[in-house]
């Protein structure tokens, strides 16, 4: 099957490389090919593109090029702004039960070495109870770790609100806005957020290069995760990855100046979709239909077993979790945990729409998916 066949509905797990991109990388694996921390001209020249992919990547969000940790993406970068607060005296850490496993596992990961970690439940559309955060926080809370958009549901939460409840008692505000970046604008010192990680492959740049951002607050708390050579200011050793950084500086470049755009035709074309697949007679979206980004559904079709329909939609890339888990037969950990049950949560598909998607393309899903789920259904 050629790749020009295949209908890409699963663009939460990953994008392609939008050819700007791949064009503005390429000279970096050829003819600029120097080490960015070498002192000749070679190295300094690669070196100012490096900063300039910086003030890119944090014009994107906000931010300034010296809060800007460019990483192997948003894994590591979690693993560095959690772990890296580990010899802090607070040994508290909040985070809600529907984050993504990079986060949860690192958690899982700090209870073992003495921390404290409190997993809240949302409401069954997904969205946290604020009462709830500020009940679980205290004055012996280090970090309160919250995704800006689920990447399994599209729900988003209330970020402004949950950094004042963390900044009230002096906590640091982790937000995973993986899903975000690229998507929405984002203003890191308006949210109030102290550590922001993310991944260049969800918004159309290369795999293997991410970025986490870090306020002046939780850069003096933080200790590096990475030794050797003392690059970036002595929190991420190692030589850099320096055309994947010029393709993450890229991918917001072009984020930023069609972002607009791109949201209201995604937009529609998750409504055209989502309008059709509900179709299906007792089929019902997963989460809040309101607060959730504009490129992502998650539809439940009772009775349908959804590896069952994946595999029999055959060209249509969806997913029925995340992906680093879905190759798995368990039923969502963040379906699980907004209360549904394990047939209904095995019986959900996420499709989730990209900035070269179109309306043929989705014409045809509904088409395929509604004959599908019906004939299982049977």
């Amino acid at each position: 099957m050629s790749q020009q066949q295949i209908i890409y509905l699963d663009n939460n797990a990953t994008t392609c490389v939008d050819e700007r991109v791949l064009d503005t990388m390429l000279p970096y694996f050829t003819h600029f090919y120097a080490n960015a921390s070498s002192s000749h001209i070679a190295g300094l020249t690669v070196n100012e593109a490096v900063e300039n992919a910086a003030w890119q990547t944090a014009e994107l969000i906000g931010a300034q090029e010296d809060e800007i940790i460019f990483t192997s993406g948003a894994t590591e970068s979690i693993n560095l702004a959690i772990k890296g607060l580990a010899n802090q005296d607070r040994k508290h850490i909040v985070t809600v039960s529907t984050e993504h496993k990079a986060v949860l596992k690192t958690c899982e990961f700090m209870e073992s070495i003495g921390f404290e970690v409190t997993y809240l439940a949302t409401a069954s559309n997904g969205i946290l109870d604020l009462t709830n955060l500020k009940q679980a926080v205290t004055d012996k809370t280090l970090l309160v770790c919250i995704m800006m958009t689920n990447n399994e549901t599209g729900v988003q939460q209330n970020i402004k609100a949950i950094s004042e409840l963390a900044h009230s008692k002096k906590a640091l505000f982790l937000c995973d806005a993986t899903q975000a970046v690229g998507k929405i604008p984002i203003d890191v010192k308006a949210l109030g957020i102290d550590l922001l990680p993310f991944s260049a492959h969800k918004f159309y740049g290369p795999k293997g290069v991410g970025a986490l951002y870090i306020s002046v607050k939780a850069k003096i708390k933080l200790i590096p995760q990475i030794h050797g050579g003392n690059q970036q200011r002595k929190l991420r050793s190692g030589t850099l990855n320096v055309p994947g950084i010029i393709g993450l500086g890229k991918s917001c470049e072009i984020a930023l100046s069609e972002m607009k755009s791109d949201q209201e035709r995604i937009s529609q074309l998750r409504d055209q979709l989502e309008k059709g697949l509900l179709q299906f007679e007792g089929s019902f979206v997963n989460g809040n239909i309101s607060e959730r980004i504009y490129n992502t559904t998650n539809i439940c079709f009772p009775g349908v077993n959804s590896e069952q329909l994946i595999l029999a939609l055959g060209n249509i890339a969806v997913s029925n979790g995340s992906s680093c888990s879905s190759v798995t037969s368990e039923p969502s950990h963040v379906l699980k945990a907004m209360g549904l049950s394990n047939e209904n949560a095995l019986s959900s598909i996420r499709f989730s729409l990209g900035r070269f998607t179109t309306s043929e393309e989705i014409d045809e899903t509904i088409e395929r998916v509604l004959g599908l789920v019906r004939k299982i259904s049977q």
